[in-house]
């Protein structure tokens, strides 16, 4: 066996040499290799996805973790006719570069490039997509019953036996997920095929593996002993219903003594574990086992990692690379954007903050995101008031609302796009009982490199609805801290505030602590008489950028700042429509958000039966797909450029232009 690939050894700018990985196109070439070989393979895969990171930042710490385990299943099972399915999609970077998509792995969440995320039509390797956490188990179980009733109907293709295997790698932090829990005890009910890997790479689970575990493992996963086990099983089931559940239970506990899969076996299924991840050694044969299993319980193969695993400043690093820039690969280091005005993230947590050390009623709740929402500061300012549920975003919610009762003021801190997953939660737990929980919308409108599946693109649309929910967008960060301090002083309902990923403009300094705003009342910025722009949330410098370019046709135009999608400041709306002949909003959200909530309103007022002129400008109708966030919007049609086009259009103008969209 050569040498393992050492990244310090080779320059950052070169690609690592990879002799044998570069024999592997598609996943059955590994079937040519041996043990010793495939051990190889698996360094070289690590140095690939070290250079390939290095150049195009992304997900690299869970990628690392799990080489040895992708190459391992890529060479037993017999991929893409089994299903492998990715839990989240952070770890699935080697697993693209053996399937096929190596030529492309640099083009890594760049525009037109690779996504960051499993994806059904990127790859017929990629059986499901996902972005969002802990839906592996109940995809698979939903693959793994329609390839049985197929079987049984005989819809299978020409009559053969569907022999196909699914198996579902899930780590130990999407565990922390109820959805994972639910698509288990299903499983366990439903018999069906099925393989879940439990990918334990922070040791939250397991207990110390070593060389008994793995053959422990090895033994209660081979044939002679689930044939054995079954033998017994049948003549168990002859005993009378008290001793047949005896003999259950003692078999499930005598298995629990020696793996310490109880709680696993409860729910249905075989347990096998804990095994060394990245020890071959141990994986090939394993799983070889457990490919030629007869058919049975849904099987739990827990396999101990290490994230970060094979890269030393990744191993040495507190969140192990988990999401890194593009970073020099001998060093480690990590591109820094140059000086910049701060990010809307930081401006949250430093406005909680100074409302936090006003009001010891403040408290904020994360599901697992602390320093993606800023929250990692707010800990450490006060760690008795800060509480990271885990990836569960419906208990977060309700969670939040329970403390409300008792008179805290809970923020819940969260992504636009995960708090999709606790809408019911949103509706039925806090709206519908008016309790004042503050939601703070991180990562609203456009994401970038994260794509669709990240997008903030329609929390106005599913909030909007809401009966007595307030919801609020920053134009800026200064609008932030005000928006922070609005949040904390309302006790009337629930209410939401959504702002942007990335930098704030850096026009004027942040207050250390904002002003309570009038809730439901917006700003002029700029008065004028043709046509005017009332925009919600961060568009609003686009907005004054394009009234000088229209004030420059000869355009006036008045620029407008919502502040609040609900309550309308319908007096501010009813005045722009009147005094203007053209009236366009601008939102970074969907279709059937503010400009819906706008032109209801206007309708009832009659404002349309006079010939006013309205153009709501949104994201389109349709996924946008990973790129640089300026990119994304000037293809979404949200640019100063197409909102000039949008109002010269309206206008009949001839300029040679053409609206965003028609």
């Amino acid at each position: 066996m050569a040498n393992p690939q050492n990244p310090a050894r080779t320059p950052p700018n070169q690609p690592p040499a990879t002799p044998l990985l570069d024999r592997v196109r598609i996943p059955a070439d590994l079937k040519n290799f041996s043990a010793e070989q495939l051990k190889q393979i698996a360094d070289e895969l690590r140095a690939e996805t070290i250079h390939a990171v290095s150049q195009t930042g992304g997900h690299l710490g869970a990628s690392l973790g799990v080489v040895e385990l992708t190459v391992a299943i890529h060479a037993v099972f017999d991929t893409p006719k089994d299903r492998l399915l990715w839990d989240v999609g952070h770890q699935a970077y080697p697993h693209k570069i053996l399937t096929g998509r190596r030529d492309r792995i640099r083009t890594l969440r760049q525009g037109g490039g690779l996504s960051g995320f499993t994806r059904r039509s990127e790859s017929e390797y990629d059986p499901f997509g996902a972005a969002h956490s802990s839906t592996s188990i109940s995809a698979g179980l939903g693959m793994a019953v329609a390839r049985d009733l197929k079987r049984l109907s005989g819809k299978n293709g020409g009559g053969y036996r569907d022999d196909r295997h699914v198996i579902a790698v899930i780590g130990d932090g999407a565990m922390s997920a109820g959805m994972a829990y639910e698509a288990m005890n299903n499983a366990g009910a439903m018999k069906s095929r099925l393989i879940v890997v439990l990918n334990d790479n922070d040791m939250s689970i397991a207990p110390p593996v070593g060389a008994m575990s793995a053959y422990l493992s090895r033994l209660i996963s081979s044939r002679p002993f689930l044939s054995l086990r079954e033998v017994m099983a049948k003549v168990a089931r002859r005993f009378p219903a008290p001793l047949e559940r005896a003999a259950r239970r003692a078999d499930e506990f005598a298995r629990g003594m020696l793996t310490g899969g109880t709680l696993f076996e409860e729910l249905g299924f075989y347990y096998v574990g804990p095994i060394d991840g990245h020890n071959m050694d141990h994986l090939l044969p394993l799983l070889r086992n457990l490919r030629d299993a007869e058919e049975g319980a849904p099987i739990l193969l827990h396999v101990v990692t290490r994230k970060g695993k094979g890269y030393a400043p990744a191993e040495a690093s507190a969140d192990k690379y988990h999401a890194v820039s593009k970073f020099n690969v001998v060093t480690g280091t990590q591109a820094k954007a140059p000086p910049g005005p701060p990010t809307y993230t930081k401006v949250f947590a430093q406005s909680l903050i100074a409302e936090a050390e006003q009001d010891d009623r403040i408290v904020a709740v994360t599901a697992a995101m602390p320093s993606g929402t800023g929250l990692d500061a707010f800990g450490k300012r006060f760690p008795k008031r800060t509480f990271d549920v885990g990836i569960a975003e419906q208990h977060a919610v309700t969670f939040a609302a329970g403390m409300a009762t008792e008179g805290m003021k809970p923020f819940v801190a969260i992504y636009s796009t995960f708090l999709q997953r606790a809408y019911d939660q949103v509706v039925h737990d806090v709206a519908l009982q008016k309790l004042p929980v503050r939601f703070a919308l991180d990562r609203a409108g456009l994401v970038g490199a994260d794509g669709a599946t990240h997008a903030g693109a329609y929390d106005i649309a599913y909030l909007g609805c809401l009966p007595d929910m307030v919801l609020m967008a920053s134009a800026d960060e200064v609008e932030l801290a005000h928006m922070v301090a609005t949040a904390a002083a309302h006790d009337a309902g629930p209410i939401a505030l959504r702002f942007p990923r990335g930098e704030g403009f850096g026009l004027e300094p942040v207050p250390a602590r904002g002003t309570v705003l009038e809730i439901g009342k917006g700003r002029v910025l700029r008065e004028g008489s043709k046509v005017a722009l009332l925009s919600y949330g961060a568009r609003l410098q686009e907005c004054l950028k394009a009234a000088e370019e229209l004030a420059a046709r000869g355009l006036s135009c008045t620029v407008a700042d919502a502040r609040f999608a609900k309550p309308l400041d319908t007096a501010l709306v009813e005045r722009l429509a009147r005094e203007h002949e053209v009236l366009i909003t601008i939102e970074e959200g969907s279709v059937c958000g503010f400009g819906a909530l706008v032109m209801q309103h206007l309708a009832w007022k009659g404002a349309f039966d006079t010939g006013l002129k309205f153009r709501p400008m949104t994201l389109p109708d349709a996924f946008i797909d990973h790129d640089s966030p300026k990119a994304q919007y000037e293809s979404a049609g949200l640019s100063a450029r197409s909102i000039v086009a949008t109002a010269v259009a309206a206008l009949g103008e001839t300029a040679g232009v053409q609206p965003a969209r028609a």
